[in-house]
């Protein structure tokens, strides 16, 4: 194992769109820094740079939408990451709906929806990371297997940097809370 030089190395994200409002009217900005931070209530939390035009939205309203697109929005979802709401209007990029939230607007071709409600905002160097909870998730049944939200179906993707890489999820390798109960460590 070597030590890398770049310290600028980031684990896979979740490819998402965080959607809110600006001054009144719709905007969207693609996000790769997404974690689950909390079981009950679900929370999550997102990291976006000060500058960015969408934290206006996100002070303002305190509330956002999280999409994860599908692989034909891959491009659409590129564009609203590359250029800024100040510059551009995003609002007609996609089909929207709302749920709870009437600043959150939720992207109606996404194979999943998360309608959010910011509880904290940890202000940090370059970036203010929202920690939200999770009021309303939404997607279709074409989305689920057995009751359950299947992520290949979804074409859930993943965000690499510093590669700029998105990548399609692949074929399950495991089971979580269960594969590890057969680990025999005597044998090792």
């Amino acid at each position: 194992m070597k030590k890398l030089e770049n310290n600028n190395v980031f684990i896979p994200m979740p490819h998402t769109i965080v959607g809110t409002k600006v001054n009144g009217k719709e905007n969207f900005m693609t996000v790769g820094f997404v974690s689950r931070v909390n079981a009950n209530p679900p929370m999550l939390g997102i990291g976006i740079g000060k500058p960015h035009y969408t934290t206006k939205g996100l002070l303002e309203n305190r509330e956002f939408s999280l999409a994860f697109p599908s692989p034909e929005q891959v491009q659409k979802s590129d564009y609203v990451g590359i250029f800024s709401g100040e510059k551009v209007d995003k609002s007609q990029i996609f089909e929207t709906f709302y749920g709870e939230l009437k600043n959150a607007p939720l992207i109606k071709d996404a194979p999943l929806n998360l309608e959010c409600k910011i509880v904290q905002v940890v202000e940090l160097p370059s970036n203010n990371f929202y920690i939200a909870e999770i009021v309303g998730a939404w997607s279709e049944d074409r989305y689920f297997t057995d009751g359950k939200l299947d992520f290949v179906k979804m074409g859930v993707s993943l965000f690499t940097m510093p590669d700029n890489k998105y990548w399609a999820i692949g074929e399950q390798i495991g089971n979580a809370w269960h594969d590890g109960m057969t680990l025999d460590l005597k044998k090792k």
